[in-house]
């Protein structure tokens, strides 16, 4: 648990409030994973949304019961055992600092490399969840990528999920622990979350896709294409996927990652994991050719995956890290 005095929960929260309203938002986009004309629907949330929920997902839930019950017993340790861990350089536990350039939020959370053995020595049950867990993960999201090529018709169908699989892929693994946050204010009855403590500010996942999964407590909300916040229904049997800007950019801005922000709560504490699908760190990332149409040109320059995340981790949350690696137009 965060443990931050009463005057200090006031100073913190000064400067992370949310005063944007926003609204309760029931239509998100879901897909059935079990259904492979699903690939339709796959296709179109990201254009419209970069974002949507997948059900009948092939995650067996024992091992997202197990993982959910090993991370709460992790972060109910003394802070002197969570930090055992190591500090997040950037892999390891950290609390309240988001990056290193500023951000902070009311959370607390692991990072870990998916390409070898969380370095959890202490927490051999905590090591085996989450291993399992991230081996079905890592699988549905495979599939996910392959559904969306098989939409966007473009072979091989395995040229997304073929980074995810490659040995030398760089996906990172995060679990984030929202503790209840004594400052909030409860939301209203219109779902309009004014004077709300940001747990994790607004910002894109810089990688292709994100899979998250959360207990059933509310808190995450996405923002339209208008600018408008939307409080995303929680749902703990089921998978959200976020498009990511490596994808958007492999897609010359046809699917848009989606910005997103998390919120606290003032009664439960909110428990999140996220499986980034990222590819390897010498992977070129640029528009797909197969999906160039005529005399249609690059919105982006072409860059390797390791620029990119070295230009992201040297940004504040809510940059639009994208803006260096656009084309300027010609006039």
């Amino acid at each position: 648990m965060v443990v931050v005095s009463k005057p200090a929960i006031e100073q913190f929260s000064s400067y992370l409030k949310n005063n944007k309203p926003t609204t309760l938002f029931t239509q998100i986009p879901l897909v059935d994973l079990s259904k492979p004309d699903s690939k339709h629907q796959i296709i179109k949330a990201c254009e419209e949304f970069g974002f949507f929920k997948v059900i009948n997902h092939g995650v067996p839930m024992e091992s997202i019961s197990m993982l959910e019950s090993e991370a709460t017993k992790f972060f109910s340790l003394p802070l002197c055992e969570k930090q055992k861990t190591g500090q997040p350089q950037p892999y390891g536990y950290g609390h309240k600092r988001i990056g290193i350039h500023g951000d902070v939020g009311w959370v607390e959370y692991l990072l870990l490399t998916t390409n070898q053995d969380p370095s959890l020595h202490s927490f051999q049950t905590f090591r085996v969840a989450l291993n399992n867990y991230m081996k079905s993960v890592k699988k549905m999201a495979c599939e996910i990528l392959e559904m969306m090529a098989d939409g966007l018709k473009i072979q091989p169908r395995n040229v997304l999920s073929k980074l995810l699989m490659d040995e030398e892929s760089d996906s990172v693994f995060r679990v984030n622990h929202y503790p209840p946050c004594p400052n909030v204010q409860p939301l209203s009855g219109n779902g309009n979350g004014n004077g709300d403590v940001i747990g994790f500010g607004e910002h894109t996942d810089p990688q292709i896709i994100s899979v998250l999964r959360s207990n059933n407590t509310s808190g995450l909300q996405i923002s339209l294409r208008e600018g408008s916040w939307i409080s995303v229904p929680p749902d703990q049997t089921s998978f959200f996927i976020n498009v990511g800007d490596s994808l958007q950019v492999m897609t010359n801005g046809r699917f848009k990652s989606v910005k997103h922000r998390v919120v606290t709560n003032s009664v439960k504490s909110r428990l999140s994991m996220i499986y980034f699908c990222g590819p390897p760190l010498s992977e070129k990332i640029a528009p797909l050719p197969s999906l160039m149409r005529g005399d249609q040109q690059s919105l982006y320059k072409e860059f390797t995956w390791f620029e990119y995340k070295k230009s992201a981790y040297n940004s504040r949350l809510a940059d639009n890290r994208l803006i260096h690696f656009e084309k300027i137009a010609a006039s």
